[in-house]
């Protein structure tokens, strides 16, 4: 399985085809559509893709504690007018509340002045009432006005007074802002407050009465999203006068398809090969069974269009690392336990069962991993039974242990390589990336020479190859005079400062060592914790015993879990990514029909 290898097709039509045209693309969904048409300059008129106004309205209506009974079957029913009013219904209940929370906020300040009637203006000859709430401490500031004032209320905090003025006083007139009152008496505004609680009931019981029809609308999401795609995908072809065009990259297997679609519309169609300055998307070939590997690969990073599909070892990589990391097999049961509890429930989807048959995965391997060790829940097997035999590995063998992380340190970081030369095979890069091979290699063979007592020879001789492989060929600087050869070198030293990233990195797999330790330490802890308990504590000892060991158990297997996940996928992303990946693509988004979801 690899990077599909894709071709840029750009279709020219009658503008009188161009909806019928696009529908049919659309039909065929294999073409990852580029913008030949500047977006709108109206920021609310650019149509986004996911529908996310049908979303919107889902959540809206999937909030209501208690839906109605749902309607299974309704020919009336339109999906796009319907989110409409839902949208409308959303607006108008969003626009009472906050004036509700006006109101309430309002009162809430006039209240202290008491529930005044404010008279006419022409009553008090033009002047105005202006409120201010003063504290207590600022009372002298009253006595230095020269404006008529009278104090309203107090309390043991505040002042609750009211200047009378035709114009509003200046700012600094007194040591705090003026309080917004309004014109409104208490009771007005509790009368409105009040209506505007019933209008907010009312439109409440308007969105419990539209949730009879979520059925309808799950089963109408895929019409949403589709004319969502459309959408997007129209403001992309360029119009001119009675003609459009419209572009994109197409995986190479589904041209004919699209040369049959466009002779149908009779549509004029140019296919190009990628070109030097192209970027194409990359879309990873695989059964729909791995698409849990295909996720977890694009989770940090997609992969560029020219390198290699790295979903398979990514995976089996991840699963490899999670294992070594719990590092217990009774964890592992759990964690299969868990996921067969969940199987009925995981199948709905492809992409769900996918997920379920890699969990199968992760849990077998812990399982087996954790056998290798010989711990099940922080107790080893007796000596002379079937699992002891089975124990191959033991992790208080601090120095054997470390020589496995390391191990398998290199060899990761080597396979990231080996694929990467691949992948550029024909260009100086490849070169170098087997330089690094050699210089892992070697300089893990040096150190195991330097740990055994044996000849440095042969681990310096492979260390200088890899290293004259780096300096040599690590740019792909293009000869034109001859100082370029001097800063072809240059960009090898470069490179070759990398040496101590490849250090760093190989050390980095020590975790897993490190991680596993603790996970097992950690469970043997526990459990001896709680033997203690039990035999110190006659009789409530049990009880306090099984706390431990239950307690501290889930503990254990959720920081177990975290750490797992955590490092298992950094590695990955980081260093293996790092060595194998380098550059970073963009996702293939096909332009394509939604399934109807049940």
């Amino acid at each position: 399985m690899s990077v599909a290898r894709l071709k840029k097709l750009s279709l020219v039509g009658r503008a009188g085809q161009k909806t019928q045209t696009l529908e049919a693309l659309q039909e065929l969904g294999c073409m990852h559509v580029l913008p030949l048409a500047p977006p709108p300059a109206e920021p609310e008129k650019i149509s986004e893709r996911g529908a996310r106004e049908a979303y919107k309205v889902l959540r809206f209506l999937t909030d209501v504690p208690e839906a109605r009974r749902q309607i299974q079957r309704d020919p009336d029913f339109e999906m796009d007018q319907f989110v409409k009013d839902v949208l409308d219904l959303m607006q108008r209940t969003r626009d009472m509340t906050d004036r509700r929370d006006f109101l309430a906020h309002r009162i809430a300040q006039v209240r202290p002045w008491g529930d005044l009637d404010f008279p006419p203006d022409d009553v008090l000859a033009g002047n105005r009432l202006w409120f201010y709430q003063l504290p207590v401490k600022h009372r002298d500031a009253l006595s230095d006005l020269t404006l008529p004032w009278a104090i309203l209320e107090q309390d043991h905090r505040f002042i609750y007074a009211v200047l009378i003025a035709p114009d509003e006083p200046a700012d600094d007139i007194l040591p705090v802002p003026r309080t917004h009152t309004g014109s409104l008496p208490i009771h007005e505004l509790e009368a409105q407050l009040e209506e505007a609680e019933i209008a907010i009931e009312a439109l409440e019981a308007e969105r419990v009465a539209q949730t009879r029809y979520l059925t309808l609308m799950r089963r109408n999401l895929s019409v949403a999203e589709s004319a969502a795609e459309l959408a997007h995908a129209t403001q992309k072809v360029r119009d001119e006068e009675a003609m459009f065009a419209l572009q994109g990259w197409v995986p190479e297997d589904r041209i004919e398809a699209v040369l049959e679609m466009a002779k149908a519309k009779d549509a004029a169609v140019l296919i190009e090969e990628p070109g030097p300055d192209d970027a194409p998307p990359t879309l990873l070939e695989q059964p729909e069974k791995r698409n849990a590997a295909v996720d977890l690969a694009l989770f940090y990073q997609v992969p560029g269009y020219k390198d290699w599909d790295p979903s398979v070892i990514v995976a089996a990589s991840f699963a490899f690392f999670f294992a070594m990391i719990v590092t217990d097999a009774g964890y592992g049961a759990v964690i299969l336990l868990g996921l067969l509890l969940f199987w009925k429930r995981m199948g709905g989807t492809v992409g769900m069962r996918s997920w379920r048959r890699y969990g199968l995965i992760i849990s077998g391997a812990t399982i087996v991993y954790g056998i290798l060790v010989g711990s099940y829940f922080g107790v080893s097997p007796p000596d002379g039974s079937i699992w002891a035999r089975l124990k191959l590995l033991d992790l208080n063998n601090f120095g054997a242990m470390m020589m496995v992380s390391i191990v398998v340190g290199v060899l990761h970081l080597v396979l990231a390589n080996a694929l990467a030369a691949r992948a550029a095979w024909g260009q100086r890069k490849a070169i170098a990336n087997l330089g690094w091979i050699a210089a892992l290699i070697g300089g893990f063979v040096l150190w195991l020479s330097y740990m055994k007592g044996y000849s440095p020879t042969l681990g310096a001789a492979i260390l200088i190859v890899g290293a004259l492989a780096i300096l040599l060929f690590s740019s792909e600087r293009v000869i034109k005079k001859p100082t370029d050869w001097i800063w072809r070198l240059i960009d090898g030293v470069q490179g070759l400062a990398g040496a101590m990233g490849a250090f760093g990195d190989v050390l980095s797999y020590m975790r897993l060592f490190a991680l596993g330790l603790a996970s097992a330490s950690l469970a043997i802890t526990f459990n001896d914790l709680a033997m203690s308990v039990i035999h110190a504590l006659k009789g409530p000892g049990i009880l306090f015993g099984l706390l431990i060991l239950i307690i501290g158990h889930i503990l254990n297997f959720a920081l177990a879990l975290m750490s797992g996940v955590v490092h298992g996928l950094r590695l990955n992303y980081i260093e293996f990514f790092k060595w194998g990946l380098p550059d970073e693509g963009i996702v293939f988004r096909p332009f394509a029909r939604k399934e109807v979801q049940e």
